[in-house]
């Protein structure tokens, strides 16, 4: 039986992918953790939506926590997860950054504090030319956030075009980059008469990301069935 004076075993769902390679270049360098992809004590899946039910049966079948990282899912993902996540604890996480994280419950308090009569959302993301989806998982997941903080079920507008299109009093705009090698940025926009407030991050690289999943790993190990989230994460720390 593994002791807490040993490294966590992590195993790596999708190891050849870019987030896998990241986080285990990462857990090379941290003698805490140490990769083992037949037992490891989380299951950390960095992989595509077609995969998310092998991740799922996988970490079931074997009784261990799952950190999913993967973006796109649709709502059909969502049910399967929450059907999971009465057997194991699973972490779903559309960005494993701590600094995202902490950005994500400032959104939410700004949007409380700033009503949507007065003041307009923007989310602006920019991503490497290599990514699929867009906007990207954050930029929802922060969009979803300024939805809690305002109480209610604001619609989005994901799409742009040279038309001037006019949106729903208190919609949500999201505007998305793709171009070169960026890991990651993303820009909250609070807009009202005569001042802004702008809530960013920027992700120099995928080094924050793996990290990040270290940390969340760490988090879920040992813990019931359910399911949670980085702010769970940065609560625990």
């Amino acid at each position: 039986m593994r002791t807490d004076q040993q490294p966590l075993r992590l195993t790596l769902f999708a190891p050849d992918g870019r987030m896998g390679q990241a986080i285990a270049a990462a857990i090379a360098e941290d003698p805490g953790f140490e990769l083992d992809n037949d037992h490891g004590d989380v299951l950390v899946d960095f992989s595509t939506p077609a995969a998310l039910q092998q991740s799922l049966d996988r970490a079931v079948s074997a009784g261990v926590p799952l950190l999913i990282g993967t973006t796109g899912l649709d709502q059909l993902a969502d049910r399967r997860i929450a059907a999971a996540a009465q057997d194991i604890a699973i972490l779903r996480a559309p960005n494993t950054s701590l600094g995202v994280a902490l950005l994500t419950d400032l959104v939410e308090r700004a949007a409380k504090l700033l009503g949507p009569e007065a003041w307009d959302i923007e989310i602006v993301e920019a991503h490497h030319n290599k990514k699929a989806d867009a906007p990207s998982g954050t930029a929802l997941h922060l969009g979803e956030a300024a939805k809690r903080g305002r109480g209610a079920d604001l619609p989005d507008e994901r799409k742009r075009d040279g038309t001037g299109l006019k949106r729903a009093p208190g919609a949500i705009g999201y505007a998305a980059i793709r171009g070169g090698t960026v890991a990651g940025d993303h820009d909250v926009l609070f807009l009202g008469a005569g001042e802004r407030l702008i809530l960013s991050h920027r992700a120099e690289s995928r080094a924050i990301f793996a990290r990040g999943a270290l940390s969340a790993a760490r988090f879920l190990h040992g813990k019931p069935p359910g399911l949670y989230s980085m702010q769970d994460v940065i609560e625990g720390q």
